[in-house]
Parts: structure tokens; C-alpha cells; sequence
């Protein structure tokens, strides 16, 4: 009909107009089904060739601190029921090694209905929830029980949608966030994305609806800061341990560790800048 042309073609002028989209994000949008259904109604080669670039099972299959490093920079992408996609930079990871690691939900090898994604092969999300409400997205790496935790995205696209994700689950009227909002700590990363737990133990190297894609920008060792997880209270040595990961400098970080990088600038780790 008549007014959904109208519509649509007023949606792709919008999104090619926006830096953060391309036309060819927008025109995968169109070709969503009104229904809903997110299948093509035109040529497949835009699909295939878009999913191509996702990272796949040898990215995944390295040790969990590694990984955890490794992530910074790479792009997670949400592809939502209706067909849209939400692109994030992963800019903040936090390392649970399992075994002796005391603040790991694996700790001493334990294996449970729960925390089962952290034992199958890399790349299985492991998704969990606190406070009965909230949830957070881990991803298994090498190592027995070993994931890293997703803390914070830097959002490049579908901010919008995002947006909407994030005012259904807050209650009574909320002020617009700002961009920086959207994604700055591990349940909001989820609320942002519509990741729940019917997200456990899906394989990001092949579910159709949540993958990772290469980072254009990847950051060197002067760019990342590590220090200290959070939220884990007491556990002895392992609190103190220095495996949460961060882009330094980048405002989408969750909690910024002013201390252990006036330290590095003062071992001539980092420069002052």
C-alpha cells in the first residue's frame, strides 16, 4: 500500500542520512517483512555477505585473560525480532577463570544447571541473573569454566531501538539517555540489547539473532587498562587481581580507574595524554 512506501522510503532518506548507518544497513531494514518476519524479500547476497565478516570459533578458542583483551574493539551485534541490528564496540571485559578463580560462578570446577554454559566449547554465551531482575552476558573462552564478562559497549548503531530497550524496563517516566548511558555497565548492556536468559548457551559463531563482528579500530597496549573487577566483594586475593579490562580514555567505560592509570603514566606505561 500506498502509505507504507511512503514510510519506508522516508525511513531509508532518515537512515542514510545518519553516520551510523550505511544506506545498505537501511536497505536490509526495508527488506524486512511488515509481519515482522526478518527474511529477505529481495537478494540473499546482501545477507550472506553482510554475516561473512562475524568472528568465528578460533577467535573464541583462547585462553579466558586473552580473550578478555581481545574483545576490546570487536563489535557485538543484536539483531532484533523486527530485523533491526544493534552494533556496540565492546570497550570494558572482565576475565572469570574458573577453577581456583574464588569470585568465579565456577570456582573449584563446580558445574550446575546454572553456570553450564561455562563449561561448553568458546564462544557459548553464558547468561545469568542478579538481583532476580537484572541479567549480565558472559562469553566462555578456553579453560575449564573459564568466561569473560561483557561490561560495556560503545554504541554505533540502532541507538533508538536501544533506547526504547532501556525506558520499558525502568519504571515511571525517565529523561532521555544520553548515548553514554545506553550500554555503561553489564545489565544495561543487556536491557539495551533485549538479551535474556533465553540467551544462555547460544553459540555466537552461529545463532542468527546475536554475533560478533571484527573491529575496524583495534586498540594497542598503550590503549588498554587493566585493573581490578567489580561488584565481587571479598575473595581474598582475587579481588585484588587485575583482570577487568578497559579502553583507556573512552567515556562509555563503566567505572574508570583514575589511580592504576596515573600509575602506568608514572611507570611510563601510558603517556600523560
Amino acid at each position: 500500500t500506498m502509505p507504507r512506501k511512503r514510510k519506508l522510503l522516508a525511513q531509508l532518506s532518515a537512515l542514510q542520512s545518519s553516520s551510523s548507518f550505511s544506506p545498505f544497513d537501511a536497505l536490509e531494514n526495508l527488506n524486512a517483512m511488515p509481519d515482522g518476519n526478518s527474511a529477505p524479500k529481495s537478494s540473499k547476497y546482501f545477507a550472506t555477505e553482510k554475516n561473512s565478516s562475524r568472528l568465528e570459533a578460533d577467535f573464541f578458542n583462547q585462553p579466558c585473560v586473552s580473550l578478555a583483551r581481545s574483545f576490546l574493539g570487536q563489535i557485538l551485534v543484536r539483531k532484533l525480532p523486527d530485523g533491526r541490528e544493534l552494533w556496540g564496540r565492546i570497550v570494558e571485559t572482565e576475565a572469570y577463570l574458573g577453577g581456583e578463580d574464588e569470585a568465579s560462578h565456577s570456582k573449584g570446577g563446580k558445574q550446575t544447571q546454572r553456570n553450564a554454559a561455562m563449561f561448553m566449547k568458546p564462544g557459548t554465551l553464558y547468561v545469568y541473573q542478579i538481583y532476580g531482575i537484572y541479567f549480565c552476558v558472559n562469553v566462555s573462552s578456553q579453560g575449564e569454566g573459564a568466561a569473560v564478562l561483557l561490561r560495556s559497549l560503545e554504541p554505533l548503531q540502532g541507538l533508538e531501538a536501544m533506547r526504547e530497550l532501556r525506558s520499558a524496563s525502568r519504571k515511571g517516566p525517565t529523561k532521555p539517555m544520553k548515548d553514554w548511558q545506553l550500554c555503561n555497565g553489564p545489565s544495561k548492556l543487556c536491557q539495551a540489547l533485549g538479551i535474556d536468559k533465553a540467551f544462555d548457551q547460544r553459540d555466537l559463531t552461529q545463532d542468527a539473532a546475536i554475533w560478533m563482528v571484527p573491529g575496524q579500530d583495534l586498540p594497542g597496549e598503550q590503549d588498554v587498562v587493566a585493573t581490578t573487577r567489580i561488584g565481587i566483594g571479598n575473595r581474598g586475593e582475587w579481588t585484588q587481581k587485575p583482570l577487568r579490562f578497559y579502553l583507556r580514555g573512552n567515556k562509555f567505560v563503566s567505572v574508570v580507574d583514575k589511580k592504576t592509570e596515573r600509575e602506568l603514566v608514572a611507570r611510563g606505561e601510558f603517556s600523560s595524554s
